[in-house]
């Protein structure tokens, strides 16, 4: 097979997958990965896709920090339907923690509790959401405060958590590479969300299909870390197996029926 065709198909498998391996393009065109990996820096080069950690994506994997206002306009409905099945994993007489994020930060509104609740949460926005319900004792992480996440970060958040143990921890994400972990845009960010996993028995990541396949500046952790992730139905079937693999749990939020 001629180096133009193998590009066209290469091409073809991404505009229906969007990311795919080295390996996996090795064993559909019988070629060695050296030559797999040319094809993909000339593609690259061309603008016909991104090259990702072990193969190549139509989508920027890299992620460039936004403002939270910018962010909560993005999968609105899939972001308040994962907050709702994440909601119900919630116990009375509970310790979380509620990291920051837009995802987080509904999964804030969808909370109502009936007993007592205790949540520490590095986010205002979370903070301002449960101060509505008198049962919540909410506690807030102190420190730094990021103006594009509405968050706290720095040394003296970590050391409040050096003091704190709980049940949960819910965990917004900006990007969830199969083979890097879990990343986030601030690297102080990323260090205060790993010292968050440390604290907690059990880590569940709220985000929606479109964080996967992708990466940013600062890594939060591996993915053998996380218990649980909650997304909805549009995630592809290959990176499911994958997660269910390492021992993830994946829980898929469908669309609801329209009746």
């Amino acid at each position: 097979m001629f180096y133009m065709e193998r590009h066209q198909l290469i091409l073809e498998r991404l505009e229906r997958q969007k990311h795919i391996k080295v390996l996996e393009l090795c064993d559909i065109l019988d070629v060695s990965a050296v030559t797999i990996r040319k094809d993909l820096k000339l593609l690259e080069e061309k603008g016909l896709l991104f090259r990702t950690h072990g193969g190549a994506s139509l989508e920027n994997p890299y992620i460039n920090e936004r403002p939270i206002q910018e962010k909560e306009k993005i999968s609105i409905e899939e972001k308040s339907r994962i907050a709702e099945v994440a909601a119900k994993l919630i116990k009375p007489n509970d310790s979380i923690i509620i990291a920051s994020g837009t995802t987080v930060q509904q999964l804030a509104r969808a909370i109502q509790p009936k007993e007592k609740l205790n949540v520490i949460t590095s986010s205002f926005f979370v903070a301002l959401e449960l101060l509505k319900h008198k049962e919540i004792e909410v506690i807030q992480l102190g420190g730094n405060v990021r103006h594009s996440s509405s968050s706290v970060i720095g040394h003296y958040a970590l050391q409040i958590l050096n003091n704190i143990s709980c049940n949960q921890l819910f965990l917004g994400v900006d990007g969830i590479d199969l083979d890097y972990g879990c990343t986030t845009t601030s690297l102080e960010e990323a260090v205060l969300n790993e010292k968050m996993i440390s604290c907690a028995q059990r880590t569940t990541i709220l985000a929606d299909s479109s964080k996967f396949g992708k990466r940013s500046f600062g890594r939060i952790c591996g993915l053998e870390h996380i218990d649980e992730i909650i997304t909805d139905d549009r995630l592809e079937k290959s990176i499911q197996k994958k997660l269910a693999d390492i021992g993830i749990k994946v829980t898929m939020v469908p669309k609801p029926s329209n009746t």
